[in-house]
Parts: structure tokens; C-alpha cells; sequence
């Protein structure tokens, strides 16, 4: 599922969105496809992470070639100018990054007078906090005001630009209105000003503002703190770091009134193409955060507001007109309710040595969900990056309810793990990574539309009515330890039914531990989820409940239709304007394996650990972390445990319907603990990189790719450009030899297959090629090529005219041809080309009459996904 990142913290965004964005006083350059190099086994060899909070001296740093880039934006215009300046730095922009005010609206506990619980006070804040005054006097011009959730040079922003205007004329600084509509709240509620200062019951009224200190955060904070001062509250002016101001706001008990107000940031790691969902996000109990933090389970928007929002958020309307009055309207009640006063979008600054290629996301800058995939010297393997933030290993890791810092997840979630889909970091549009096609109904007339740049692996259907088969998978039963079908649960229509195809990707070396992708893979988080979320569950956890509605209640089932290649139908109830980011959403990918998940489980069914920091806060018991302190031990004790007794979780499902044997389970476990003896740490995933090294202590981390561990991880490409970035291993025998020392001079070339493989030579002479086309249907002789689809090439005529074939199948690629020639033009071809396809097939004709193949002979006759 998709993300957006805040505080510098991220929760999941289910929408994302956009067309054109045009900045007012900055034009970005956009990546073209050459660079966007998306690479799933990484191109560098080691990353190191760690930790420097002086944006000064981590231009100096890397000025000295200490450091390659910094993963944290640049607001200071005097370091902007630095950077123009120095000729060994290179510099990009990006445009989602945001600062807010966050307000404690609860009653507190002590007794203490809290002005934030009235609605009207928090909206008055808008009228006292002059945003020109922090874009030109704080921020050096490089922002522009923000009012609301909504990025305004994104698209929704252009959509709602009359309305969004409005409101900030509506809302424009005006202290003198401000000063009075809190005058006249704070009177009502039984204080009273003495002295030009406000009091309750004899007490001075004091506000306990949280300051961060690493950022621009710390001047606006002064300034708030001024404004506030000057309408006669009293400030105590807390200044932290995110790592001491994080257990305060975002972990502790908002009632415990240790805090009243915080200089919030956010990040948006995608460009965002539907903000349908901000509302519920960053007003309501509803949203994903309430699992993580307890100040959003203590939000109590206006009836309506709350409704609305989720109408909005779980896209229950029906057309643009009904969504366009639902968002205008939640636009106005968002200001009402003010429990956030948005400030500035950051037009950021990202730096870099001109040394380091990366793709700067436009919403995300360098820490987006591409960045690891993508970051290269030259664009060649190999090679060491040092990459500075402002904070490494902020809060605990784990595959549930982990770290939702920025500074965490953009090495956990972005670097070490893989994903169905990523995201175009110029427009947000989806980029299957992991899948082969999606095919899409949806009902006639709902907003849903199509790109056209999708069109190559995405089709869209309008239909007039979907119905949802009776045994697709709707939820699970926890009691029973079972799944309930959509029969079951009386759900028998849909309004969108998606198929995906995700390829060959079971059965496949997939895991860091070296652990091989199965069934059981897919199907684990689901019961998670599920379990969670039910009080019948031994790892039931409060917070999660109504993240988990919001997210599943759309969600109305899914169905396993075939294992090779694996394709899976997903039905819902929930609309997106981009049909591909609807797929985006809810297409399930396993990047953390069964096995890593249900360690935690033992440990949390045990009353041990905790995947929430919610749920660990209550039991008084350890916040669960796979990469460091006491959980370690705990997490070490139940593999132990699994690995000796053969343990199958959720046997009653899992074991009893053959998807985990125990000989797998075991060898998986054997797999997990060789592992950890060898790092020191649980996390593992299938991502470009895996985690060499954690250190909480010193707050580093170093990252390696997965082509360095001892076993060979086995990716499958989407198409064959994808596949010549791999490292494959190659495979000739006879005369093919000679072609591939010709054409491709490998280091090595291997009788048999092992791993990813490029195998070459025609069936006649290779047998591995011979059995790959006959489980393909593919009929090859010296005489014609016949594909199962029936297509015929044939009438060649040796060394003068000849065919030949690239094609994927599973997770190898074959080059073959009716004769040697064939096989050298089509090697040839692809090798000088990027074929964005999965099959391709050449014909060579010996125009020069010298017997030779030369790449201008070579021409395509098919090519197909």
C-alpha cells in the first residue's frame, strides 16, 4: 500500500495525484526515463547512513567528499546560494515537504486549563500568524503560504485553486480579529486577563510549546511563541530535537498536558494525484496515525466534518460533482476546526556531489520510495555512497507498527524493501515494479479514468455491473482460524474488480535470509491485519481498529486464480480519479516474509514485546525492535523455539491446507537465525538492499546490496531492458560460446543455469532452451518459429536470411534463433537497444552480402509484453 510520509514523520495516503506542476518562482527539471534507472538488486555496493543535523557543515562535508549526499532539504537561502556557488555540488528541488502547527485539543488530567480544546481559539490562531512574514523574513522566499493540507501547485490544488483562494482571503493575517475572537473564547470558558496576561482560577494560562531546533522550526516557533505572547498567553518555550520531542506529542498520553502546541513537518513522499484522504489523515481518530499515536485517537472533529472526511476518504460518492461539494465543504470545516494551522510549502533545496546520480522526487526530493532503486555512480555497478540526514534510527523497527519517521523509513521501508508498484517522482503516476499487467472493471459512470501513458501494462474497462464470486477471500475469522468468503459475508457485488499478474514470482530465492517467495507470503499480512484488529486475537490491539476499517471496509475481497505466473483478482468499493493508483493501493506484495512476522507474533501472543508503541505503552512492556536492544533476546528465544518444535502459524489454515510443510518452515527458520548469527538483526525483506549493520547507539546504518549476499537472490524482470541490468549469470554451449564472447565478452559463461540466467541457443543445440519453449508452447525448429499464439515466422534461408527470439520466461531470459545467425541478431539487438518489452523477435538479412551480422541488418518484426 502507498505512502505519505510526515513530522518528519509518514502515514499511508491512500491517493496520490497529477498533471502539469508549475512552481511560481522555480521551474523544476524533471528525470527523463534514461534517468530513471530503476535497478532491484541496486547499483551501489555499500550505503552508509548516519546522522548530522548542521545543514552548514554537511555542505562542507561534502564539499570534502565526506559525505556524497544529504537526505534532508536545505531551507536556508544563504546555504542555497553556497551550493549554486561550489562546483563539486550539484542541486535539485522538490516540493512537498510542510510545516504546520499541531495543537493538543485534550482535557487535561492535571486540571491545568487548556485553551486548544476550543475549536474556535485553534481557528483564531490562523488570524495571529502573519505566513508572508515566515516566507520572506524566515524562510528567504523559498516557500509560499499554505492554509491547507493540499499541496497547491499539485493538481488538487490547481483543482480547488477558486476555493482555496477564497479561503485565504477569508483567513488573511489580521492580529486584531484574532486577538479578539480569543478574547472573547477564553471569557467564555472563565478566564480572565490581569495584567495583559490570561488566567484560570488564579493560574496563569500557559502554553508549552514543543520548538524543534534542527530546522527553519526553530524561528517560526519563536515567532509563534511572540504572537501568542502579544494576546496574552504565557509561553514556555520547550526546544527538542525530533528524538525528544517524539515520545511528548506523538507517543505520549495527550490528557498527561506535558505539551500544548508543536512546530509539526511533514513530508509527502509521492507527488500526490488525489488528497480525497488529507482530511481524515489530519483531523479525525480515523486514519492510519491512530495506530501509532495517541493525540489522533484524542481528536473529536464536528459530527459532519467527521463524516465528510470519510466520505471522502473511502471515496463514497459517485461522480466529480458530488466529490468536488464533499471537498469544498471539508476545505471551510478543516479551518473550524484548526486542530493543525498550516503554514508554508517548502519550495526545498536537495544537495548532492555531482559524483552520485539521483532522482529527486518532486513532492519527496532524494528520501523518496525510488531513491534506492535508482541512486548510482555512473551508472554502473558497484561502488560506496555516504549519505548524512538529520537523524538515523529514531524509534524501533519492526514489519507492523514500527518507526514512522521519515529518517527511519527511508532506509527500511524505501531501501530494504520491494514493492508492486513505485511511483513517477515527476507526477505520482504508478510504475509497476513487481507486476506484469493489471486489468481493470469498473461500474459505468464512477470518476474513474485511465492515463494514456499506462496503456502498455494497464486496461480499463467500464462495465455495468461486477459481481463478487462466493469463494473470494473477504476477511478472517479469528475464532475459527479460517478464511470467511464473500458468500459468507453477503457481499456479491463491486464497483471495481482489478487482475493482476504479477508473473513467475513464486518459487523464487526472494528473501535476504535467502528464504524462497510462497503462497504464504502473500496471504500472512492479511491475517495480521485481521488479527489485530479483532479482540478475539491474542495480538489484538486497540489503536489499529479503526485504521483497519478504514482501510478494509472498501475492501471486499480477493481470489488466488492461478500460481504460475501468479494472478490474483481484487474486488472493492472504493474509487480513485487515477484507475492505476486504485491498483497501486490495494495490490497485496509480500516484502516481509511469513516467518519474519510471526517471531514478533510469538513474542507479542506472549505478552513480551509489542508491535505498537501504543500497545507496549499499556502492557509496560518493550516496544518491539528487530534491529537492537532488549527485544533481540526475546526475538532470538522464539525462533529458537519455531526452529526446534517446526512451528506453522495459523496451522489450522496454513498447515492443514498444505500452504507451509514444516520441513519449509524449518528451513525458513534455519535460514532466519544463520542470518541474524551473522548480523546481529531480524530485519529482512526482499528489497535492493539488506541491513548489514544497525547501530542505535551511535544511530548508523549501513546497507548493502543483495547481490553481495552468499546466495543468489532471483529477481524477475518486467521486460528484457530490465533483465540486461541484472546480474545474471551466462549460459552457451558450442558455437553460442563464440557468440557471446563476441557480442557480450561475459566474464564467464556456464553450462547450466544458476540463479537468473541469460541463456543462449536455439532448442535444437541447448536442452534448457528446449524445455523452457516446450512448457511455453513455443514450437522452434531449423525451419520456422511458431509462438502459442500462433503467430508463424518461417522462409529463411541460411546465412542469408534468418529469425531469432528474445523472450522471458520465469525469471530467465532466451535468446534463440532458427540458426547461429538468428541467435547472434537477436542477442545483438538487445544488447544495442532497450526493449521495454517481454518478447521480442528479429529478423536479419545479409543486406551487405558478408555473411556477418551487423546491428543494421537487424530488424524487429514482433515485439509483446
Amino acid at each position: 500500500m502507498s505512502v505519505r510520509k510526515g513530522g518528519f514523520l509518514y502515514f499511508a495516503a491512500l491517493l496520490l495525484l497529477a498533471a502539469l506542476l508549475l512552481m511560481p518562482n522555480a521551474m523544476p527539471v524533471f528525470a527523463s526515463p534514461e534517468q530513471f534507472p530503476v535497478n532491484k538488486y541496486g547499483w551501489l555496493d555499500t550505503i552508509v547512513f548516519f546522522g548530522e543535523k548542521d545543514r552548514s557543515k554537511a555542505i562542507n562535508m561534502m564539499v570534502k567528499g565526506d559525505m556524497d549526499a544529504y537526505f534532508i532539504d536545505i531551507p536556508d537561502p544563504d546555504l542555497y546560494r553556497k551550493i549554486k556557488q561550489e562546483p563539486t555540488l550539484a542541486y535539485d528541488f522538490s516540493f512537498g515537504l510542510y510545516y504546520e502547527l499541531t495543537f493538543n485539543p485534550a482535557t487535561f488530567k492535571t486540571g491545568e486549563f487548556n485553551p486548544f480544546t476550543n475549536p474556535r481559539i485553534r481557528e483564531a490562531i490562523n488570524y495571529i500568524v502573519d505566513r508572508n512574514y515566515i516566507v520572506n523574513e524566515i524562510m528567504g522566499g523559498l516557500a509560499t503560504p499554505k492554509f491547507l493540507p493540499i499541496i497547491k501547485v499539485f493538481p488538487e490544488g490547481k483543482r480547488y485553486a477558486d476555493e482555496y483562494a477564497k479561503i485565504e482571503k477569508e483567513y488573511a493575517y489580521d492580529f486584531a480579529k484574532g486577538k479578539a475572537i480569543i478574547e472573547e473564547e477564553m471569557k467564555k470558558m472563565g478566564a480572565t486577563l490581569v495584567g495583559g496576561k490570561w488566567q484560570y482560577q488564579g493560574k496563569p494560562v500557559v502554553i508549552k510549546f514543543i520548538i524543534r531546533v534542527e530546522d527553519a522550526r526553530k524561528k517560526i516557533g519563536d515567532y509563534v511563541a511572540g504572537q501568542l505572547e502579544k494576546v496574552g498567553f504565557t509561553v514556555e518555550r520547550m526546544y527538542k530535537t525530533s528524538r525528544e520531542a517524539s515520545p511528548l506529542w506523538l507517543r505520549g498520553d495527550p490528557a498527561e498536558g506535558k505539551w500544548s502546541l508543536y512546530t509539526g513537518g511533514w513530508i509527502t513522499t509521492v507527488v500526490s494525484r488525489d488528497d480525497a484522504d488529507v482530511f481524515t489523515e489530519f483531523y479525525t481518530p480515523d486514519g492510519s496515525l491512530a495506530a501509532l499515536s495517541p493525540l489522533w485517537r484524542a481528536y473529536k472533529p464536528d459530527p459532519v466534518f467527521r463524516e465528510t472526511a470519510k466520505r471522502l476518504f473511502t471515496r463514497n460518492f459517485t461522480s466529480m460533482t458530488e466529490r468536488n461539494v464533499l471537498m469544498k465543504k471539508a476545505m471551510w470545516m478543516a479551518m473550524k476546526d484548526s486542530v493543525r494551522v498550516w503554514l508554508v510549502d517548502q519550495n526545498a533545496v536537495w544537495a548532492r556531489r555531482k559524483d552520485i546520480n539521483l532522482v529527486a522526487d518532486y513532492a519527496a526530493g532524494y528520501s523518496g520510495m525510488s531513491w534506492a532503486f535508482t541512486a548510482n555512480k555512473g551508472l554502473k555497478f558497484g561502488g560506496m555512497a555516504k549519505i548524512g540526514s538529520a537523524e538515523v534510527i529514531v524509534d524501533p523497527w519492526n514489519p507492523v507498527a514500527g518507526s514512522n519517521w521519515i529518517y527511519d523509513s527511508m532506509i527500511y521501508d524505501y531501501a530494504t524493501r520491494s514493492r508492486a508498484f513505485l511511483r513517477d517522482p515527476k507526477t505520482g503516476m504508478a510504475i509497476p515494479l513487481n507486476v506484469k499487467s493489471v486489468d481493470m472493471e469498473v461500474l459505468s459512470g464512477l470518476p474513474i479514468t485511465r492515463s494514456e501513458e499506462t496503456k502498455s501494462w494497464f486496461n480499463l474497462t467500464y462495465v455495468s455491473r461486477i459481481d463478487v464470486p462466493g469463494g473470494a477471500w473477504y476477511r478472517w475469522n479469528v475464532k475459527e482460524q479460517r478464511m470467511v468468503t464473500a458468500r459468507e459475508a453477503g457481499v456479491k457485488f463491486a464497483q471495481v474488480k482489478f487482475t493482476v499478474n504479477y508473473g513467475s514470482v513464486l518459487g523464487r530465492v526472494a528473501y535476504h535470509d535467502g528464504s524462497v517467495r510462497s503462497l504464504a507470503d502473500f496471504i500472512m499480512p492479511f491475517i495480521v491485519d485481521n488479527e489485530r484488529a479483532s479482540p478475539d486475537s491474542k495480538i489484538y490491539d486497540e489503536s489499529w481498529v479503526d485504521p483497519f476499517h478504514s482501510t478494509y471496509d472498501p475492501f471486499l475481497g480477493w481470489r488466488i486464480v492461478s500460481k504460475e505466473p501468479l494472478i490474483i483478482e481484487y474486488y472493492l468499493n472504493y474509487t480513485l480519479l487515477d484507475a492505476e493508483l486504485i491498483a497501486a493501493y490495494y495490490t497485496f506484495w509480500p516484502s516481509t516474509p511469513w516467518h519474519a512476522y510471526y517471531i514478533g507474533i510469538l513474542a507479542e501472543e506472549n505478552k513480551e514485546l509489542a508491535f505498537s508503541a501504543d500497545k507496549a505503552g499499556a502492557l509496560n512492556i518493550e516496544w518491539m525492535n528487530y534491529i537492537a536492544g532488549p527485544s533481540l533476546a526475546i526475538l532470538e528465544k522464539y525462533l529458537d523455539k519455531a526452529l526446534k518444535e517446526g512451528l506453522i502459524p495459523y496451522r489450522e489454515f496454513f498447515g492443514a491446507l498444505g500452504y507451509i510443510t514444516v520441513d519449509e518452515a524449518k528451513n525458513r527458520y534455519s535460514n532466519y537465525m544463520k542470518f541474524y548469527k551473522s548480523y546481529g538483526h531480524f530485519w529482512i525483506n526482499d528489497g535492493p538492499y539488506f541491513v548489514e549493520r544497525a547501530d542505535a547507539i551511535a544511530h548508523t546504518c549501513t546497507i548493502k546490496s543483495i547481490r553481495l549476499l552468499p546466495y543468489k537472490i532471483e529477481e524477475v524482470a518486467r521486460d528484457i531492458a530490465e533483465f540486461t541490468m541484472f546480474p545474471y549469470t551466462t549460459v552457451g554451449i558450442g558455437y553460442d560460446k563464440e557468440i557471446l564472447n563476441k557480442v557480450l565478452a561475459p566474464p564467464e559463461i556456464k553450462s547450466a543455469p544458476e540463479g537468473v540466467s541469460l541463456i543462449v541457443g536455439g532448442p535444437l543445440v541447448n536442452t534448457y532452451t528446449k524445455q523452457a519453449f516446450d512448457k511455453a508452447g513455443i514450437k522452434m525448429d531449423s525451419r520456422s518459429l511458431v509462438l502459442p499464439t500462433g503467430e508463424k515466422f518461417a522462409d529463411i534461408a541460411y546465412g542469408k536470411t534468418d529469425y531469432g527470439i528474445a523472450i522471458l520466461i520465469g525469471k530467465d531470459l532466451y535468446v534463440a534463433g532458427m540458426s547461429r545467425y538468428g541467435t547472434e541478431a537477436a542477442l545483438l539487438y538487445i544488447t544495442k537497444n532497450k526493449v521495454n518489452f517481454g518478447t521480442v523477435i528479429v529478423k536479419w538479412q545479409d543486406v551487405n552480402g558478408n555473411g556477418q551480422v551487423e546491428l543494421d541488418e537487424v530488424s524487429v518484426v514482433l515485439q509483446k509484453l
